[in-house]
């Protein structure tokens, strides 16, 4: 096509060339060519040249830095952040025109930046050059420019960096070139450059101004507006959201975009790690910076299960894994996978080959990053990943993924666009709203350049076109040049609740509609807005139905199904009865029948927390004593015995038993950091030896056991046990069998007595107990198990041993304890067979760890209301409550 029929136009970015482009497919235009004045550039200069890209940019710097003398800089060149840094440095003195070279000696800062710029340079392919290169080298070529360009027409741009400037003069002595600025606001250096302006009068659109509570309130205001202009007839291609920094509201719009299913275009790119492949990668890199754990390992495992090591491994391995080990450090893994065998696995065949690779690999950390990468993602992850550490360096992955963006998907000519304003005001809709109109959010403040500071080049000089003018140049041709609406918004408070100012672009008078959070919506944008905008209709759905019927009965004094209320002879609920119980869930069916249901009929459990906590609980404290107590003891009496042992040698078991006690710990179970957990083994060890030590009553020839089960229950060790562990142990008419593991056990050598011990680490009680309100049946029930399984001819004791004071609480008549246990306890099957699972006084607790199930605040409230109705309907249960 001849050059005189041959037209260029250059728009501002990519956006901006496809609206172009469609345009001129629609209206049927031949020989245009739509680009930026950069590439532009690139065509006149000829010889392949290319712009320098940011991705080659960050890679360049990456190989450059390590080898290039900083100077004053060389102490922070290697600290995450710096290659970000350098490129931003870079890129600015490359659009100012800059040429670093000719102003070595002015200051050493200036000798330091064009070291790195020239060892960048020398990473690049010989195609990519600077700016000031490109402009050489299509000047050289300006006798070229008619038959590349034919006439040039730059529309949507309100300036041009300075570096171009020169070029352009340059063009407009060849070609007619001319500048349809439109209403935008035209820059001062075009006057006597050649360049033909074209002007036109601005848009008067309608205007309005809102408040709304927050920003996420203003992201769902804009998508109500969005649906509503939908929802009349507007094309999604005339209707544009934006604000000067759209990364504050993306996380906002890409959850309500799912939510509304509608077409919601992110014109800035989306985030990477909000797509199943970047997360994929910010799993990975979870373990190469923080170190390998289970938690992390299965999150892993989760999102690349068909991928790398893990393909191998069958389905179901993760079940190898102990479910609250932490397994943070590499000796517990080792300890692990030293105890793996084939039995372990779903499938009978030994993996730890495989897992061991994996792990081994993953222990890296960053110095092998790109090697794990590899190893464990492909695809499109893989991707990712390799770019990931191209943008920075491998200890700051995580990071540097967060930062990642991608397309997605969709085609801005056909969709309701979210866009950065610039992108906006260089393609302007007829419907706009722009968000973010707060205090230093819109227009921006301006920040002093990272490596090179004011003093050394002056702010208007590195960057002539600052971000605070450009957004207000920004602001005012969106209002040009939209043609139908804009709506001005702004938020009230911050995601913290402090108040936020209006911007100073918003005095331009217009009146301010307040926007309540809580406001009934004029038009809904999905179908959960809909049904919270029409209160009578939510209330015929089923779940607002029985959800307001729950919230009537909680209120209610009466016991209602919502209370726990069943049928009788529920089957699940005689399923739960007739297991094998334990005295921790018959004291839970005696105070909290509730819960007895949540927890035995529906397998409610509170979830266990694998990550190391800054202390240990008292639960955990009492099983590392306990488990102190177990080996030390079995140490004890695979030698003399314990009763013969003295006070050295019981020191000198315990210490053993804590060494190898901790060590297991450590591969299965969270341990506070390395100083808190060392103190708390030596509290285990003081504990133990005062709980070995204690003088018990004279049992001659006595022998001691530890952990004893019964009832069914499984051995915990090799020790040998008093009686046979599965014979069945049934408390007399209750129709309840126990199983247990009993923490001690002393029976005198003539076999004639026995007693029963059961350790406390916490406070002892102020004054003696029996049944404790329903608290304590541990041991009565422990001691008619001894009775039953030894004989009736043995005579047993029963104690509490509290041994950081030490205190021994003795059961007076255990047989008498047993009959009145008996009676609460048929009791209790009674009423929950006849469809009472009501709440008691454990319901809501301090330690109740179901309480998330009942209503809010449910110990001062709910439980108060309900607790006169349900001690009525539960009878003879409740004065268990009241037993000493």
């Amino acid at each position: 096509m001849a050059s005189e029929h041959r037209l260029t136009r250059i728009v501002h970015d990519r956006n901006a060339m496809r609206v172009e482009r469609l345009n001129a497919c629609r209206n049927a235009i031949q020989g245009l060519q739509v680009m930026s004045f950069e590439l532009a550039a690139c065509r006149l200069a000829g010889g392949f040249a290319n712009p320098i890209d940011d991705e080659r940019l960050r890679v360049a710097i990456q190989a450059a830095l390590p080898v290039t003398p900083m100077g004053e800089l060389e102490n922070i060149k290697t600290l995450p952040g710096m290659i970000d840094a350098a490129a931003d440095t870079l890129h600015k003195v490359w659009r100012a025109g800059i040429d670093l070279t000719t102003r070595v000696e002015d200051d050493p800062r200036f000798a330091e930046i064009a070291r790195l710029e020239a060892a960048v340079l020398e990473q690049l392919p010989s195609g990519m050059m600077r700016p000031l290169d490109i402009v050489a080298a299509a000047t050289a070529r300006i006798g070229h420019a008619p038959a590349i360009f034919g006439q040039m027409e730059i529309v949507g741009l309100t300036e041009l960096s300075p570096c171009w400037r020169p070029l352009l003069q340059a063009v407009a002595a060849h070609i007619p070139v001319r500048w349809s600025a439109g209403p935008r606001s035209i820059p001062a250096w075009l006057e006597g450059t050649g360049v033909m302006v074209e002007r036109a009068s601005a848009q008067n659109p309608r205007i309005s101004a809102v408040s709304a509570a927050t920003a996420y309130h203003e992201a769902i205001e804009a998508m109500r507006w969005a649906r509503s202009l939908l929802a009349a007839g507007v094309p999604p291609s005339e209707i544009a959201i934006a604000t000067a920094s759209p990364a504050n509201y993306d996380d906002y719009f890409l959850v309500l975009r799912a939510d509304a299913n509608i077409d919601l275009h992110f014109v800035h790119g989306m985030r990477t790690v909000s797509t199943r492949e970047g997360q994929e990668a910010a799993a990975l890199a979870d373990i190469v910076v923080r170190g390998l754990s289970q938690s992390r390992l299965r999150r892993l495992v989760a999102l690349c299960r068909d991928s790398g090591p893990f393909e191998t491994l069958p389905e179901g391995w993760l079940r190898v894994l102990p479910t609250d080990a932490p397994l943070s450090t590499p000796g517990a893994w080792n300890r692990l996978l030293a105890r793996l065998t084939p039995e372990h696995w779903p499938d009978g065949t030994d993996h730890g080959s495989a897992l061991r690779t994996a792990v081994e690999t993953l222990a890296k950390g960053s110095e092998a990053a790109s090697e794990i990468g590899e190893a464990f993602l492909k695809g499109r992850a893989l991707s990712i990943w390799r770019k990931a550490l191209l943008a920075g360096p491998a200890a700051s992955i995580d990071a540097t993924l967060e930062a990642l963006k991608q397309d997605d998907g969709l085609e801005a000519c056909v969709c309701v666009a979210w866009m950065p304003a610039s992108a906006l005001a260089a393609s302007p809709r007829r419907f706009a709203r722009l968000l973010g109109l707060n205090s230093s959010r819109w227009p921006r403040g301006i920040a002093e350049d990272r490596l090179i500071p004011d003093h050394i080049i002056p702010a208007p000089v590195l960057d002539p076109l600052p971000v605070n003018l450009a957004d207000r140049r920004d602001f005012e041709t969106i209002l040009a040049t939209t043609a139908e609406t804009v709506v001005l918004s702004r938020a009230r408070r911050d995601s913290d609740g402090r108040l936020l100012g209006r911007s100073p672009l918003l005095a331009g008078g217009v009146d301010e509609t307040y926007l309540r959070r809580n406001a009934t919506p004029a038009h809904a944008f999905s179908e959960t807005d809909r049904l919270m905008a029409r209160p009578q209709e939510f209330a015929a759905d089923p779940q607002a139905v029985g959800a307001q019927a729950c919230w009537r009965d909680w209120r209610q004094a009466e016991i209602t199904s919502h209370d726990g209320l069943v049928r009788a002879d529920h089957p699940l609920i005689l399923a739960i009865l007739g297991r094998t119980q334990s005295a921790s869930s018959l004291r839970r069916l005696l105070r909290n029948p509730l819960s007895f249901v949540w927890v035995y009929a529906f397998g409610w459990r509170e979830p266990q927390s694998s990550a190391e906590p800054l202390v240990l609980d008292a639960l955990g404290v009492g099983d590392l004593v306990h488990l102190v107590l177990d080996r030390a003891l079995g140490d004890l009496e695979t030698g003399d015995g314990l009763a013969s042992a003295d006070a050295e040698t019981i020191e000198a078991a315990v210490a053993r038993a804590a060494q190898a006690v901790a060590a297991d710990w450590e591969s299965e179970r969270p341990v506070p950091p390395a100083v808190i957990w060392s103190r708390t083994l030596d509290d285990a060890r003081v504990v133990a030896v005062r709980a070995l030590s204690y003088g018990d009553e004279d049992l001659p020839g006595a022998r001691s056991y530890g952990e004893v089960p019964f009832g069914g229950l499984k051995p915990k060790s090799d020790a040998a046990a008093p009686w046979d562990a599965s014979a069945p142990v049934a408390i007399p008419d209750t129709d309840f069998n126990i199983a247990g593991y009993i923490d001690r056990l002393d029976i005198s050598g003539d076999g004639k007595h026995a007693l029963v011990r059961d350790y406390k680490t916490g406070r002892p009680p102020h004054s003696d107990i029996r049944l404790n309100g329903g608290r304590e049946l541990q041991r009565c029930l422990y001691a008619f198990a001894v009775k039953a399984l030894l004989g009736d001819d043995v005579a047993i004791s029963a104690s509490l041993l509290y041994p950081r004071e030490p205190v021994d609480l003795q059961l007076d008549d255990p047989e008498a304890v047993l009959a009145e246990i008996t009676g609460y306890l048929r009791a209790a099957r009674s009423s929950l067979t006849g469809g009472a699972a009501l709440p008691g006084p454990d319901t809501g607790g301090d330690y109740d760890d179901l309480a998330f199930a009942l209503p809010a605040n449910a110990r001062a409230t709910y439980c108060k209301r309900k607790m006169l109705a349900a001690t009525e309907r539960l009878g003879e249960v409740a004065q268990v409550w009241e037993a000493e």
